[in-house]
């Protein structure tokens, strides 16, 4: 294959050109650090997806099968690769000679290789590793030790740790040692060179550069001696490294739609974790010198008290992301190895919007009944489930279907998630002495048709929403409870007399949100007849994750809702006034048509929407 290879070319001092990689691959470079495992065929691992091979540590790193420079050239790279037939690459090779151009590129000009490819390529001739950042978690710890402009200049991103504590840098061209001597001296860490596809790294660039420019400023809302006070801590702070980290986690959280942000403090680093959809996964690692500050910060933009670290503190603040308002609460806790944070997202851009009951998911017979219930005069429409399993969207579509223009509607929430036109809605406001009780007793002297409480959370607001519904208007609220049917008990346990629950509850909803598969990676799941029935799945064809970068290789995208719908009939009205037990009400529940959440899960499954492992998560402790 000698043949192959393309006349030397001298190494260009500025990496950003176009043809960077395709100019490294004729180079002749520095011996480089020894990779960390073995990696598979890579054009047969692009086609099946982000599954790393066995033995890879870091999804979407993929270290040389040869560690160590190679004398081959890179047409000699590309067939043992794989990538190309012998006879492809040499009229390939044949062309870069004659136009005096490099061989990299005129293979990919020719549709030879795609860019990755020839990163990947590169890599394997220098024994560096290739990162394909489609589907490389990003490490917002490390891409912040430099800032975006010297990361654009430098065509190089920190993207990551080692486990000795080196720096990953991607770079379009890896052995650019006058880069990696610099970004090593910015860094104060030692740098671990890979090869990164010039267009997943522009990409890279274009969404960080958005990402610091997408935070405009946090939202105040307190008074002008306040916004002073903060205004001069702002202007004191001068850890703006510490400030633009904070910054980037939640702009990057709530660009992946994250519903929470874990800060992890660990015996070393502090970890970052990403709740999507209902899953935790890493997101970032904050080095010790810097995971105090960041907490601090946090606390400073919640306005808690930075000098006390013994005792938990919540507080809330809001940011603008993207030209939209993004609300957070914020809760720190006092852990063994540091303190903590978790910060609730509420995005109100990015919330599910619903203008039909339809559009919720419910099966056909359960859809009715819901309907039934929320166009009736009074009563109590409940829906339950834990946090963060979908029942404000619920809520909001009962209200858009409700929203006629002849009926008076009124809300209390917190915080308010949509803004509904036609409709007052109120958000409380504890510090001003605004709460779920004093703000429902106020709403029922404005003349309401139609009042929905964000949160039933104590038994005077509990006993207001009660008397509300049997005094002529339609109720909905929220409860946490594990079913539709212990809901009722729940109320008779916050002091509601059970004549007053069985008159006034019509109907509970209770719900689950599973994780949806992806559409284009998902395939069918091979089960035996037996396990199948065993399920209640006889003779359906069920469909398991895989994937793909799409969906950033977890196989799920996005989530849907499970439902148990229950109607308060007669004899379950009869059972609550003699205080039976749950169980007694699930079977007569049951009887008149009620389908419990496991059964929608498996019917979902049945539809190929979800997969029988999601429906064994989410509801296994039903059974």
């Amino acid at each position: 294959m000698g043949d192959l290879a393309a006349p030397t070319l001298a190494s260009p001092s500025d990496a950003a050109a176009p043809e960077e990689q395709a100019r490294v691959s004729e180079q002749e470079g520095e011996a480089t650090p020894e990779a960390v495992g073995a990696g598979g065929e890579y054009a047969q691992e692009r086609r099946q997806g982000p599954r790393p091979p066995a033995g890879q540590p870091l999804k979407g790193l993929h270290p040389a099968r040869h560690p160590g420079r190679s004398t081959r050239m890179i047409g000699e790279v590309v067939v043992d690769l794989g990538l190309a037939d012998r006879e492809t690459v040499e009229d390939g090779v044949a062309a870069a000679r004659a136009q005096g151009r490099p061989t990299g590129v005129v293979l990919v000009e020719r549709g030879i290789l795609r860019h990755d490819q020839l990163a990947r390529v590169v890599a394997e001739r220098f024994g560096l590793d290739f990162v394909d950042l489609s589907v490389f978690d990003i490490d917002m710890g490390a891409v912040n030790l430099i800032g975006v402009q010297a990361a654009k200049r430098y065509q190089a991103v920190p993207v990551g740790f080692t486990d000795d504590g080196a720096v990953l840098l991607a770079m379009a061209n890896p052995t650019n040692v006058l880069t990696i001597d610099d970004v090593g001296m910015m860094t104060g860490r030692r740098i671990r060179p890979a090869a990164a596809s010039v267009e997943d790294l522009n990409l890279l660039l274009t969404r960080l550069a958005r990402m610091d420019e997408s935070i405009e400023d946090i939202v105040e809302e307190e008074d002008e001696e306040r916004r002073a006070g903060e205004l001069a801590v702002e202007e004191a702070d001068s850890d703006a490294p510490v400030i633009k980290l904070v910054h980037s986690i939640v702009a990057q959280a709530v660009q992946q739609g994250a519903s929470d942000i874990h800060v992890n403090p660990e015996e070393g680093d502090t970890r970052v974790l990403f709740r999507v959809d209902g899953v935790l996964a890493p997101a970032a690692t904050v080095k010790r010198r810097m995971a105090m500050g960041v907490v601090s910060r946090i606390k400073i933009m919640a306005d808690l008290d930075i000098s006390e670290r013994r005792v938990p503190q919540d507080g809330r603040f809001a940011l603008t992301v993207d030209g939209r308002r993004v609300d957070i609460r914020v809760v720190t806790l006092p852990l063994v190895n540091g303190e903590g944070a978790v910060m609730r997202i509420m995005d109100k851009g990015a919330t599910l919007k619903v203008d039909a009951l339809e559009s919720l998911g419910m099966q056909n017979d359960d859809l009715a009944r819901f309907d039934r219930a929320i166009h009736r005069p009074n009563g109590a429409v409940l829906v339950t489930g834990p946090t963060g399993s979908g029942k404000s969207t619920t809520l909001y579509a009962a209200l858009h279907a409700l929203n006629d223009g002849e009926r008076s509607i009124l809300t209390i929430e917190d915080p308010v998630e949509q803004r509904i036109c036609g409709v007052k809605q109120m958000q409380i406001a504890p510090k001003a002495g605004v709460t779920f009780d004093v703000g429902l007793r106020s709403m029922l002297r404005a003349d309401p048709d139609v009042i929905m409480v964000g949160e039933i959370r104590d038994r005077e607001t509990a006993h207001i929403a009660v008397e509300a519904a049997l005094t002529g208007h339609l109720v909905l609220s929220t409860l946490h409870t594990r079913d539709a049917p212990s809901a009722l008990g729940r109320l008779i346990d916050m002091g509601i007399e059970p004549f007053l629950v069985s008159s006034a509850v019509d109907c509970i909803v209770a719900q689950r949100l599973v994780r949806a598969l992806c559409k284009h990676c998902k395939r069918p799941h091979r089960v035996s007849e037996q396990v199948l029935a065993e399920h209640g799945l006889a003779g359906a064809q069920p469909y398991e994750p895989v994937g793909c970068s799409r969906c950033a290789g977890s196989g799920y995208r996005g989530r849907l809702a499970l439902y148990e719908v229950m109607s308060v009939s007669e004899p379950i009205r009869s059972l609550i006034l003699e205080r039976a037990a749950v169980d007694d009400m699930v079977a007569i529940a049951t009887r008149e048509g009620m389908r419990r959440l496991r059964e929608d899960g498996l019917q979902k499954v049945r539809e190929g929407v979800t997969s029988i492992a999601e429906i064994e998560r989410m509801t296994s402790s039903l059974l």
